[in-house]
């Protein structure tokens, strides 16, 4: 008998190999099985392969010794992790979403050190329960898909009857990402660009003011390849003399759990079944509505705290951002696509939810039309199911971001990472921080170490949710609050990998850190 095996099947069957090389020998059906109960669980960051579209692409992977993609914890299960590095060169992942010991938040900085090729690294906290994921923070590796799901189940998740599905997105492209970040920068080449900020726009002071004036002709569009600057529009209610810069990069394709809509996912599930999908934003600078088509579902949680049920088929969601949506299938069953629509583009990525003998039909990557601009509309009917207790703020500041398009150089109070000014705060404080957009661009702030909760918005107090990525549209402003209770040097930036790069990141520093 002959076995035929698809491009995707062989190229899998490669990484397969290739991983097999770094395991211990035994045999693979022992793999699953092979840990010892309080033994630390292995996760290998290696290469692999992926077929994008009928091309085979090299790219990384955060995966077990059974070949599967990050981790799932069990509820009351610690985090105890051996991580190996396997990808050819200096690395080390962030653990987003956990609140760790400092020392332990992967982070390429002068105080917690990066994991050699060929070296390992130990982990081991309390893990925070949730919708979570890990990635490299380190040059642009995650550009290059050092990226995968972290999901920490409860005690509630573990007796609900619900069907989990992960989904992690991604933008991908087949360029060099330094050479992409070059070509934004106006640069000849993207070695400049290993750490954060490094491009040397620390150094510039560049204010808040004459964004509007910024000259988005100064690029040659069409040379850009997949490099051009993506696509900008009006800002709603400017009557067209402002424009938003809605992308940075025109992307060759999107991903969700490494696949294109060419050969999506199809995950079998039951008719009349409840599902609780676990979407996971993981793309480098590309935003998403999340569309379920004909279902209809309820947000549960963002980036994995839960708040009050928030109904409806589509909901945005920013780079780093996590929701978790349950939703109900019909009795009848059928197949229903799970779509992630590109921010301001057509393009269009996703899975398949179908029940037994449902026919799935082929999907379009592009869809009829570019989609609009996302907004704070979820984040305003959001609320914390546990918000933080009522207590007066013992710091309050405002923290503007700054930047342009051209030139292609993002910032914190016009300062960018090297010539950053530390937020300085001392253990134990209630600090509310002012996010606000001073750019044509708009930016998901990430703080690690913490979750925070959204308290204002546009000035406006609300009893948001507690997440650890906020949304700041342009020209708006988002307040959040947390207590100081993790201390440490915690990196505080926005979440397009570009503009963290370029400089738009600073540091939350307690006390006996500095």
């Amino acid at each position: 008998m002959t076995l035929s095996l698809s491009r995707r099947r062989l190229l899998s069957a490669a990484v397969a190999g290739g991983c097999a090389a770094l395991l211990p020998a035994m045999p693979r059906s022992t793999l699953a099985f092979a840990r010892v109960p309080g033994d630390p669980i292995r996760l290998t960051i290696g290469r692999r392969l992926l077929d994008v579209n009928g091309q085979a692409a090299s790219v990384f992977g955060i995966l077990q010794p059974d070949g599967t993609a990050g981790l799932t914890l069990d509820a009351g299960q610690r985090f105890l992790v051996d991580l190996a590095n396997r990808a050819g060169e200096d690395s080390v992942i962030h653990w987003h979403g956990q609140t760790p010991p400092y020392l332990q938040d992967g982070v390429a900085d002068t105080n917690r050190p990066m994991i050699p090729d060929r070296g390992t690294a130990r982990y081991d906290f309390a893990a925070r329960p949730g919708t979570h994921w890990m990635h490299s923070h380190h040059g642009l590796q995650e550009q290059r898909l050092m990226a995968a799901p972290l999901i920490v189940r409860s005690e509630a998740d573990r007796g609900a009857d619900e069907q989990e599905v992960t989904i992690l997105l991604h933008d991908f492209t087949f360029r060099d990402p330094a050479e992409l970040l070059a070509l934004l920068v106006g640069t000849a080449d993207g070695a400049a660009h290993d750490g954060h900020g490094a491009t040397g726009h620390g150094a510039t002071e560049q204010g808040a003011a004459g964004h509007g004036a910024m000259d988005h002709g100064a690029m040659d569009h069409a040379q850009m390849n997949h490099a051009q600057m993506g696509h900008a529009m009006p800002a709603a209610g400017t009557g067209g003399g402002m424009v938003m810069d809605l992308n940075d990069v025109e992307y060759d394709a999107f991903l969700a759990n490494d696949r294109t809509l060419a050969d999506p996912e199809v995950v079998r599930v039951e008719r009349g079944g409840r599902v609780r999908l676990r979407v996971i934003n993981g793309a480098t600078s590309t935003a998403f509505h999340l569309d379920l088509g004909t279902l209809s579902g309820e947000v549960i949680a963002v980036d994995g705290n839960a708040v009050r049920p928030v109904a409806g088929s589509r909901f945005g969601l920013s780079m780093g951002q996590r929701l978790d949506i349950r939703l109900t299938l019909p009795a009848g069953g059928g197949a229903f696509p799970i779509l992630a629509l590109r921010e301001g583009g057509p393009q269009r990525t996703g899975i398949v939810l179908a029940t037994p003998g449902a026919t799935v039909t082929r999907l379009d990557g592009q869809g009829d039309a570019p989609t609009e601009a996302l907004d704070l509309g979820l984040e305003r009917q959001l609320s914390a199911l546990t918000p933080l207790a009522t207590r007066k703020a013992d710091l309050v500041q405002r923290v503007t971001l700054t930047g342009s398009m051209a030139p292609y150089a993002w910032s914190l109070d016009g300062r960018g990472f090297g010539a950053h000014r530390p937020i300085l705060v001392r253990p134990g404080e209630r600090v509310e921080l002012t996010f606000e957009n001073a750019s044509m661009m708009a930016h998901p702030m990430h703080l690690h170490g913490h979750h925070f909760q959204v308290v204002a918005i546009d000035g406006r107090p609300v009893v948001g949710a507690v997440r650890d990525t906020v949304l700041v549209p342009m020209m708006a402003s988002v307040t959040v609050a947390f207590d100081a209770d993790n201390p440490g040097r915690w990196p505080l930036h926005c979440h397009n990998l570009l503009h963290m790069t370029t400089g738009m990141m600073t540091e939350l520093v307690y006390d006996g850190f500095a």
